[in-house]
């Protein structure tokens, strides 16, 4: 069996995220995500049909909603279900924002 850790390999990129797969199957997909000052493009909203569980490891973000905005600090986790518009608005400039996102049906 493996190890890995969710804090190596972690590049700083100022033009593109990074998307790690860290396991999916039918039901269930787990990635780590790394943004670097990073947002959604003006007027792109995520509207997935899948839920979406995000833990932010380290950093901090925005998500906006389309009523309401919430600000997420190092620990915080916040459930997104399946087709709630959302977008992310910010995240840090000055290090990498780290996201463990979970995207599951119900």
């Amino acid at each position: 069996m493996q190890i890995e850790n969710l804090f190596e390999n972690i590049k700083i990129d100022k033009k593109a995220e990074q998307f790690i797969s860290l396991f999916e199957n039918k039901n269930i997909k787990i990635e780590k995500i790394v943004s670097n000052g990073q947002a959604s493009a003006k007027g792109f909203w995520y509207e997935q049909e899948e839920n979406e569980f995000v833990l932010l490891l380290d950093g901090y973000a925005i998500i906006e909603f389309e009523d309401e905005q919430v600000e997420l600090n190092k620990g915080d986790f916040i459930n997104i279900k399946s087709y709630k518009k959302h977008r992310v608005k910010y995240t840090c400039e000055e290090k990498p924002t780290i996201w463990l996102a979970i995207y599951y049906k119900d």
